[in-house]
């Protein structure tokens, strides 16, 4: 022992006094690291055992959570199905036209804006793919927002939480009319001018009413939180939280909605008014003659 520790104590020495030590040391560790590779490597197999179990359970965890969805999914596609045959039956009663699906295609997000004071990000698709400014865009849950500037092959969206965007949205439950506007976090939307006899409860879902022709009707987008009523105040504070996944959703619906009906040339709408109203002041010179 005393051995070991005199040549340990020299080869520190002659470590530190003479540079030619450093290749005699790079061969020494060349030769022990086998050593320590062998040494390392139960502690190796323990990690990646523990991590391999990890990631089983998160899978079966997460197969669970799956298998519960499809069976909530399954149980509301039922209730849809049984929906929607009374929903054609009820058209064909009233002679209604027949809504048809919407196309779309799927966008991926690219990056999200890094200015905190705007909420804006960038998808996978441009205008090789038919993608126009004002186009909605949708994740799973619900409306994300619009198209603001298109490329070849990408194109910014406007989130809803943004404090510059604004939409126009109804009371699902009773139909009432509102506008929806970005309050500049991703978890808070605000009702605007609700008066304060409005029948609107926190909990209601705010959907897209199709007026202004950009969102097509009914699409889920925000759920009331909060309905505060100031005494004295005509107006009531009505805040939202989005239903969309606007901080996690990474695939994205661009919706194709159909063109609003062009309307008909000058000419021919002045033709019909003109004969409508010579009809009228015929009537009343006839009532007035005797």
């Amino acid at each position: 022992m005393l051995l070991c520790v005199i040549l340990a104590s020299a080869l520190m020495f002659a470590d530190t006094r003479f540079t030619r030590m450093e290749p005699v040391r790079a061969q020494l560790s060349t030769l022990v690291a086998p050593i320590q590779w062998l040494v390392s490597l139960p502690s190796d197999v323990l990690n990646w055992a523990s991590l391999a179990l990890s990631d089983q359970r998160a899978l079966v965890d997460e197969n669970r959570r799956l298998r519960e969805q499809i069976l909530t999914l399954s149980h509301r596609v039922q209730r849809m199905a049984s929906l929607t045959a009374e929903n054609v039956r009820l058209r064909e009663l009233l002679a209604a036209t027949r809504q048809r699906d919407m196309p779309y295609i799927t966008a991926e997000l690219l990056s999200l804006d890094p200015d905190p004071f705007t909420h804006q990000m960038v998808i996978d698709r441009g205008r090789r793919d038919g993608v126009y400014v004002g186009q909605p865009v949708l994740d799973a849950s619900g409306l994300v927002g619009q198209i603001t500037a298109t490329s070849a092959y990408s194109s910014r969206v406007l989130l809803l939480a943004d404090a510059s965007h604004a939409l126009p949205v109804q009371v699902n439950r009773n139909g009432l009319r509102f506008i929806l506007q970005g309050a500049g976090s991703y978890d808070a939307l605000n009702v605007t001018h609700v008066p304060d006899t409005a029948d609107i409860r926190a909990g209601d879902l705010l959907t897209t009413s199709g007026l202004g022709g950009r969102f097509p009707p009914g699409y889920p987008v925000a759920r009331v939180a909060d309905v505060v009523h100031d005494p004295g105040q005509p107006f009531a504070r009505v805040t939202a939280a989005p239903v969309a996944q606007l901080q996690r959703s990474r695939h994205f619906l661009l919706l194709f909605p159909p063109a609003p009906p062009a309307a008909p040339p000058e000419g021919e709408l002045a033709a019909p008014a003109l004969e409508a109203a010579r009809r009228i002041g015929t009537a009343a010179t006839d009532e007035e003659a005797p």
